[in-house]
């Protein structure tokens, strides 16, 4: 024993340097003897790939029914065995015995098959079905030479050199043994009588039938023959067919009679009735076949599989009573029935894919196996639908899935993807798997605003804070290159930073007032909004965004004229010959706001004589609705109201005295008494000699002032108009052409300007309604001098000024 275990281990060590690698086409081949220890090296993968044991480590080990045998070390990158390793076990009697499986290797995706052949050693002996019961003969004595007995066949599981090789019967007198082979290779033996039995010399023979094999060191195994020897029995049973040949459908009904087998006997009695039986079976047809004994009927007992066995040889026995069988073979060959659906095993799959993928990227890897054989076991792979994918066969059974063309995940970013294999049966069987790829996102996809540009509006006098408007943007992209920040360009708006004047959220899009706006200081200004995304690089696109103020009504209307000063009373002089719709003056009033707020009507609040004047709604005239009489008193006093168009409305009060008076001491007779408590009554005679000696003074000044203006009038003139003097237009009362009662055409208007940088002061011609450029105390000083003056010298004024 221990010198075989020896010669066991060297056989071994021998065949491990004579180990042979085979690379064609992505695939190696090793051979290995059987029974090695775990751990033993079968051979270095990385060095007969050229692969880099980085790279290996990275390898996966896929299908094989028999890949826990081996084990992949991707440290060192060696092939060694994981498993004890049975031939008989793995293959049976089929040669070459070989384990395959398949190895994947990402990035690239590579896909090698490893090939390992087993090589038997010889570990079995041959063995007799039943060694521990003999071989039992009954022989009669007429039996003649010649005549054979069959023997029961050892069986070795190994095969090759190392399988059964001869039979050696134990030495006697009269059987000698003579061997068979069937087609398939294995050996069956016949105990032939070469010498006439004598019962009474020997009635009994004891034999022992060994069966050695050609391995080294030998092996054998031993069964005992009994004979015993009958009274004459002079034929043996005949078959009438040395081989029977029929075909059976796998998958065949248990109880299906295949074939009947007929032998006879030339005896008669006992000698004559035949008896049939099966014997020289594998084990697996055993449970499949069964004969009846008495009809010859061979009939189905179990279930026929064509991935199993192709092919079934039994030998059929007749046996007389007397003892003597005859033989014969019966081969049932194995016909295929599509049976087997495609077996669909993914391999490999890559999901999520980047949209930007190129055409022919694989996707998948798919191992499909078909059990049937010929064109019930041949495939075809397809895709269900139009989808962007298609199917390309790389090795024996696997099929890659490739992309064919280029994604875009905005367009679709997941298929539902089902492969279907379909063998070329009659009746095809096919199988499906489903695969569901996710499409990954690439920021390809800029953010877009809803408009090429947005107007946003904003009233006046907003609270700093105030939410203007929201921008929004959109991104086709996915997830962080989807993510809108928004940002606001830095722009100049008046000069000054438009951070200055509004804020924006980068998250939401709300554009907030930085401070409150004034519609008279700054009516609209524009600014630029930039949406950037959340990718690598950023992408970004911009808007401009007009923001208009609105007008509030905010500021009342402002009275121009007539002017209102605290200490000097105006009045306008009406004569008492005034006739209807006599234009006594126009009150003149602006209002900064704009549009409606802006619009303003004039209406006559309180009036000494509500009869006697009424006040344009529109321009503010004020004019008679009746003829002025005697009547009438001196003063009158009027209130109008100057009111604009806005919601709510603003509004402002001017007083306009009027006096009703042919003559310019009436009418300052009753302004005076009017101005002056009584207390002062008794001092009027030294208040009017006081007026004419200022108007007196007055009436020299004003004609030297002409005489000026006349010599120096083309220097002065270039003065006044760069003179940057505020300016307050003054509309003077027109007098009817019809009464003829005017000195003065209504076309022109006094203005004495007294300018206060150069102490001079000018009197110029005006264009009608033209502005006057003036200061109002100055204003109101000239006009009530000017009123004196015209009543001294005769001229009848239309409006007059009393300090």
């Amino acid at each position: 024993i221990k010198t075989s275990l020896v010669l066991r281990r060297r056989i071994g060590s021998l065949l491990l340097l004579l180990l042979a690698v085979n690379m064609v086409g992505g695939q190696i081949r090793y051979s290995i003897p059987e029974e090695m220890k775990k751990g033993s090296v079968i051979g270095n993968v990385a060095q007969d790939l050229g692969l880099d044991l980085k790279r290996l480590r990275r390898a996966r080990i896929v299908t094989g029914e028999s890949v826990h045998y081996t084990e992949l070390q991707k440290d060192k990158g060696t092939l060694v065995v994981n498993e004890r390793i049975d031939r008989e076990q793995l293959c049976g009697d089929v040669t070459p015995c070989s384990l395959s499986f398949e190895m994947i290797l990402e990035n690239p995706m590579e896909l090698h098959r490893i090939t390992v052949e087993v090589l038997d050693i010889n570990d079995h002996a041959p063995v007799f079905p039943n060694k521990d019961k003999p071989i039992s003969f009954e022989i009669s004595e007429s039996a003649a030479v010649e005549v054979r007995f069959p023997l029961q066949s050892a069986q070795d599981l190994d095969v090759g050199q190392n399988a059964l090789k001869n039979y050696i019967l134990s030495p006697n007198d009269n059987f000698i043994l003579k061997q068979h082979s069937n087609p398939d290779g294995r050996k069956y033996v016949e105990m032939v009588l070469q010498k006439p039995l004598d019962r009474e010399r020997h009635p009994h023979f004891s034999l022992k039938l060994i069966a050695v094999d050609g391995g080294t060191p030998q092996r054998s195994g031993t069964v005992n023959i009994d004979v015993t020897v009958l009274d004459a029995n002079d034929n043996i049973p005949v078959f009438n067919q040395s081989v029977y040949k029929a075909s059976v459908l796998e998958n065949t009904k248990t109880g299906t009679s295949i074939i009947t087998v007929n032998a006879t006997d030339a005896d008669s009695g006992s000698y004559g009735h035949i008896t049939y039986s099966l014997s020289e079976m594998k084990e697996s047809a055993a449970d499949i076949f069964r004969i009846n004994e008495n009809t010859g009927i061979i009939y189905v007992s179990g279930q026929i599989d064509y991935e199993k066995d192709k092919k079934y040889e039994l030998r059929v026995e007749a046996k007389d009573h007397g003892g003597l069988t005859g033989t014969s073979k019966v081969i049932f060959d194995v016909i295929d029935v599509n049976d087997n659906a495609p077996i669909i095993n993914v391999m490999s799959f890559s999901s999520p894919l980047s949209e930007d993928s190129r055409p022919g990227t694989t996707i998948a890897i798919l191992n499909i196996k078909d059990a049937d054989s010929e064109r019930n076991g041949q495939i075809k792979c397809s895709i269900d639908g139009k989808l962007p994918f298609k199917i390309e066969s790389s090795l024996t059974n696997y099929y890659n899935l490739v992309s064919d063309q280029h994604f875009d995940r905005e367009s679709v970013s997941e298929y539902n993807i089902t492969i279907t294999a379909t063998d070329f049966g009659s009746l095809p069987l096919s199988s499906s798997t489903k695969l569901h790829l996710k499409i990954s996102d690439v920021n390809d996809n800029a953010p877009l605003f809803d408009k090429n540009s947005y107007t946003a509006y904003i009233t006046e006098n907003n609270s700093p804070g105030f939410s203007i408007f929201t921008v929004s943007a959109r991104d086709c992209d996915w997830n962080q290159n989807a993510r809108i920040s928004y940002l606001l360009e830095d722009t100049q708006v008046g000069g000054n930073p438009v951070s200055t004047y509004v804020s924006l959220n980068s998250e939401t899009g709300v554009l907030n007032a930085v401070r409150t706006f004034d519609y008279e200081q700054t009516k609209q200004f524009e600014l630029v909004i930039k949406a950037q995304d959340g990718g690598s690089p950023p992408l970004s696109s911009n808007v401009t965004v007009k923001i208009i103020v609105q007008d509030q009504n905010d500021n009342p209307p402002q009275v121009l004229y007539p002017v209102q000063t605290g200490g000097s009373l105006v009045a306008e002089m009406v004569p008492r010959s005034a006739d209807v719709g006599y234009l006594v003056t126009k009150v003149v009033a602006v209002d900064v706001d704009s549009g409606q707020n802006a619009w303003l009507s004039y209406k006559l609040q309180k009036a000494t004589d509500r009869a006697l004047f009424e006040v344009g709604l529109q321009n503010g005239e004020i004019r008679t609705i009746r003829q002025v009489t005697d009547k009438d008193a001196v003063k009158q006093r009027l209130t109008v109201i100057v009111e604009d168009n806005g919601q709510p409305s603003r509004s402002a009060t001017v007083i306009v005295n009027v006096a009703v008076a042919d003559s310019f001491p009436e009418v300052l007779s009753e302004f005076t008494e009017l101005t002056h408590d009584k207390e002062y009554n008794d001092n009027l005679t030294f208040y009017l000699v006081l007026a004419l000696a200022v108007v007196s003074f007055l009436f020299i000044t004003c004609l030297v002032v002409i005489i000026s203006v006349k010599i120096y009038r083309w220097r002065q003139s270039r003065i006044l108009y760069h003179s940057n003097l505020p300016v307050i237009p003054y509309y003077p009362p027109r007098y009817s052409d019809t009464l003829g009662t005017g000195t003065l055409p209504h076309v022109y208007n006094y203005e004495v300007c007294r300018t206060t940088d150069s102490r001079k002061s000018d009197m110029k011609y005006m264009q009608p309604m033209s502005q006057s450029l003036v200061n109002p105390n100055s204003f109101m000083a000239c006009m009530f001098n000017f009123s004196l003056l015209f009543e001294l010298i005769g001229i009848k004024e239309s409006s007059f000024y009393v300090m």
